[in-house]
């Protein structure tokens, strides 16, 4: 691997061009266009998240632009590879520490020109072609699941096209539990070479014979973005789309005064904040351009318009670097990036991970925010301690309180077969029971109505003791007019037995009497019948008058 420049010095020129679609409301790709560097982010997690982890990728790969390091290819490897790894852990950092961005992550295609080779880093499925004498490589292989399903032999390239699960991405940057190192190739660099970076949005519609073909067919590098983004909206693409074209160029006088160079171009979500990319590359930074309508579909134009886009395309924005800023009494804009940007004491300004003064600042605030992470949590621990104390003496109080007004009732129960009075509500709170016992009775439970019964088994209530020691005395009562009326009842069975008797005695009078009445009436038949026996003799003589008074002896 060569550590110094090479013999023939290449140049880079490149430019970008993005879209936010007919479908999304926000463009959560990112992309660079420099001299040295290109690179196209893809973001991922809502609303807020993609654009955030696209843009935090893209300023911690920015100082790649200008850190060449005097053409040490591997050194610049390393470089990339660190800076991706700054650039997840920034991620993962800012999404702990904001809840909404929970989850975000971003794919990552980057390639630097060193000394004449080629340096590419790549995660997710973001991709990286390379046009070389007239043929297509593609220079990346996705992180995706559906790749994995093609190197599987599971299915068809063309099959993984409309696969239900072609945007599920397996290695990205960001938030979540999966390896986020980058792929990092070295590749010789030769004139002419063309490098086209794109987002799914692009490679997801478009076949790579189109992607060769428009490549080929246009050599203005603006124009070949242009008609890329274009053709891949109108091939019903409905995800951002972005393609970043740069070429390599041979300079015949290395030590010309006029060589190659241009401004840094920055499109998409990390465009909307230039002055922290400024500040890194210590020099001024532009807007890509924008899709111009002319080639946009009847779709496109009727999204701009619901999105109050202008209808012309405004004008490219220049950031200059903060110095330039403050001499021309611009309020200097702080950085929003999540890599600490570092001004050395020469005046140059980086946020490389490898410059110890850069490793230094993030050393300081990953102890800045470990403290904060820990004062946070024992302030929450505190809280947490307080609302469970404060619960408790709520629960406390109104137990207490439910207790103190349970103890003001009063109620008549069944204690052991007797009735008793008890102080307080008849029921129980985890096997505590809410009453006591305060006077118990005499009068047994079995000896009342089964009405009685049933209503001392539940419990009479009563808002006082007086008022229970008053109805006690109604069931006494009770009680005793119900002993009364079984005694009564019983009185009244014995009267209707001795009642019986006396009929029969009846009876027998009766049928003693009509004997009797039987007898007299013979005896006066007898009677009668005599004195007629005695008239009758005296009518005949003296014999039949002895006889007569016989007769009436015998009476």
């Amino acid at each position: 691997m060569p550590n110094s420049v090479a013999s023939q010095t290449l140049f880079l020129y490149s430019t970008t061009v993005s879209d936010v679609g007919t479908v999304r409301s926000n463009n959560q790709d990112s992309a660079f266009a420099g001299e040295h560097l290109i690179a196209i982010c893809d973001g991922m997690g809502g609303h807020a998240g993609g654009d955030t982890a696209s843009t935090i990728a893209i300023r911690s790969l920015a100082h790649i632009e200008h850190d060449d390091v005097n053409g040490d290819v591997s050194t610049v490897a390393r470089m990339m590879e660190t800076s991706v790894m700054a650039a997840h852990d920034a991620i993962v950092g800012k999404a702990k520490r904001e809840r909404k961005l929970a989850g975000m992550g971003t794919t990552m295609t980057a390639v630097a020109l060193v000394a004449g080779y080629w340096v590419l880093a790549h995660i997710g499925d973001s991709r990286a072609y390379l046009l070389r004498d007239g043929r297509l490589t593609r220079m990346t292989q996705d992180h995706s699941y559906v790749q994995h399903l093609i190197d599987t032999g599971r299915i068809s390239p063309a099959e993984a096209r409309n696969h239900p699960q072609r945007n599920v991405v397996m290695r990205v940057l960001g938030d979540f539990d999966i390896d986020p190192h980058p792929d990092i190739a070295i590749r010789a660099a030769h004139p002419t070479d063309r490098w086209m970076l794109c987002s799914d949005g692009l490679c997801g519609v478009l076949e790579d014979s189109t992607i060769e073909q428009t490549l080929t067919a246009y050599s203005d590098q603006e124009e070949c973005a242009q008609q890329l983004v274009s053709m891949a909206l109108k091939a019903g693409s409905t995800d951002n789309v972005t393609a970043v074209i740069a070429d390599a160029t041979l300079a015949l006088d290395a030590d010309a005064f006029d060589l190659p160079h241009q401004t840094p171009l920055v499109a998409g979500a990390a465009s909307a904040s230039l002055e922290p990319i400024a500040d890194i590359l210590n020099e001024p930074v532009a807007t890509a351009p924008m899709l111009r309508d002319a080639n946009a579909s009847p779709a496109q134009r009727a999204a701009a318009l619901i999105q109050s886009q202008p209808a012309s395309q405004p004008s490219p924005r220049v950031a200059q670097p903060s110095a330039v800023r403050e001499e021309n009494g611009e309020r200097a804009n702080p950085d929003t990036g999540e890599i600490p940007v570092i001004q050395k004491r020469d005046g140059h300004v980086t946020d490389d991970p490898n410059d110890p003064d850069v490793a230094k600042a993030i050393h300081h605030e990953r102890q800045t925010q470990r403290k904060e992470t820990r004062k946070r949590g024992r302030r929450n621990r505190l809280i947490a301690i307080l609302i469970v104390i404060a619960a408790l003496a709520l629960a406390t109080g109104g137990a207490f309180g439910a207790y103190r007004w349970s103890q003001t009732k009063y109620f008549i129960g069944n204690a052991d077969g007797v009735v008793a009075v008890y102080q307080g509500v008849n029921t129980n709170v985890f096997g505590l029971a809410l009453s006591h016992e305060v006077k118990r009775t005499n009068i047994d439970i079995d000896s009342l109505p089964q009405a009685w019964r049933d209503q001392l088994q539940d419990g009479i209530t009563f808002n006082s003791y007086d008022e229970a020691i008053q109805h006690v005395q109604v069931i006494r009562q009770e009680k005793s007019n119900f002993n009364d009326n079984s005694n009564t009842s019983k009185s009244s069975g014995d009267a209707g037995n001795g009642t019986s008797d006396s009929s029969d005695s009846s009876d027998s009078s009766d049928s003693s009497g009509s004997n009797g009445t039987d007898g007299d009436s013979s005896a006066g038949s007898s009677q009668t019948d005599g004195g007629t026996a005695g008239g009758t003799a005296g009518d005949t003589g003296t014999d039949a008058s002895s006889t007569g008074t016989d007769g009436g002896d015998a009476q």
